[in-house]
């Protein structure tokens, strides 16, 4: 089999590269990283050469190029149907999948006003009102999705061991954890088991290691 090479940004801030670069390392799929900071107000001209969005994440696989985080993790749940990227039950599989896509589509009040951001201090921002309901709506609805998820698993992940719809939810645990968002010790259990992984502690662990900085990304 061809080698699998990642294409990523900045650990620091890009939310769509940690959650395929999540899956991939927490299944312990081989692959080269290759990471391009977008350390310029408009990204990286260099993303135009090895993407067709001219956006990261983006994989290689011999000619192959597939992009868009969600994409990427099921290219290689394919590859590799042995390492179980999804739960084994259709139904689980159907509603991972499901939450999965309500995340792409979905909590823009959230990411709008939360970019996610490794190294930033815990502190909580001083929004407007319409902002504000915004981004409590979309947490409620988070939460909604992690408590019903594990009550049906028995956790500690949300379909019981880690799968991709962790992966794909893992940059609003740091969300909710760098701007300080009052949730109840459920949400925080479920936060805390996502923080305790190999594969988040060695991202993080890089992430506050950077030096770029990018000003539009610091909340």
């Amino acid at each position: 089999m061809d080698a699998l090479t990642l294409y990523i940004a900045n650990k620091n801030y890009s939310s769509w590269s940690f959650r395929p670069w999540m899956a991939l390392t927490a299944f312990d799929v081989p692959f080269e990283e290759v990471l391009i900071p977008f350390d310029m107000p408009a990204g990286n001209p260099r993303f135009a050469e090895i993407s067709p969005t001219a956006k990261v994440p983006v994989l290689h696989h011999g000619r192959l190029r597939v992009w868009e985080s969600l994409a990427i993790i099921e290219y290689v749940a394919e590859l590799y149907p042995e390492k179980h990227f999804w739960p084994e039950d259709p139904g689980d599989r159907a509603m991972a999948r499901a939450i999965s896509m309500e995340m792409i589509s979905g909590f823009r009040g959230l990411r709008n006003a939360c970019p996610m951001n490794m190294r930033r201090p815990r502190a909580a921002l001083n929004l407007d009102a319409d902002t504000a309901k915004a981004v409590a709506d979309d947490v409620k609805r988070i939460t909604t999705i992690w408590r019903d998820m594990r009550e049906r698993s028995g956790g500690p992940f949300l379909f019981g061991a880690f799968s991709a719809a962790d992966a794909m939810y893992a940059p609003v645990v740091n969300r909710f954890d760098v701007f300080d968002i009052a949730v109840d010790d459920d949400t925080r259990a479920y936060m805390d088991a996502m923080k305790a992984t190999p594969a988040w502690e060695s991202w993080e662990t890089a992430a506050k290691a950077e030096s770029w900085i990018v000003p539009e990304d610091e909340a």
